[in-house]
């Protein structure tokens, strides 16, 4: 069963969406990326100047077959077809086709009502499925937990 988790109270959703891949990387896992486009465009520019000093290799999900064999994180508007990928990371509104096929689920909530509403109709999906959730409010962290 996919373990969900949800990271809630993020004060930058982009920021903690490209930390949280360079973690997921640096352990050799791939992963993809789900949300709506413009959303995509912003991650994908972040993942390129988040840090000085790190390079996250990516592609969009339309990238030639060899780069996206060989890339790491993948960025996608869904999942489905996207098995063989460890963790599925949503930044987007609604509940991921196919999130069940990925070994982990991270569900991305910034503090903006706006992403909250959404993130509660998520997590009440997945509950109701059966789906234990791990909770991670980092509003509980210290400023440089967040920033490391």
């Amino acid at each position: 069963m996919t373990e969900v988790a949800f990271h809630f109270n993020a004060p930058d959703k982009l920021n903690h969406a490209c930390r949280l891949l360079r973690k997921v990387w640096g352990t050799g896992t791939r992963s993809v990326v789900v949300a709506e486009p413009e959303v995509l465009e912003a991650l994908d520019q972040a993942l390129w100047t988040f840090s000085a000093l790190d390079f996250l290799p990516h592609c969009r999900v339309d990238a030639a077959a060899p780069l996206l064999a060989a890339s790491p994180i993948v960025l996608a508007p869904e999942a489905l077809g996207l098995s063989g990928r460890g963790v599925l990371v949503n930044l987007g509104r609604s509940v991921p086709s196919g999130f069940e096929q990925f070994e982990r689920l991270v569900e991305v909530v910034s503090t903006d009502d706006a992403d909250r509403a959404p993130a509660r109709a998520r997590w009440k999906h997945y509950a109701d499925r059966g789906y234990p959730i791990v909770r991670h409010d980092l509003a509980s962290r210290t400023a440089s937990e967040i920033t490391a």
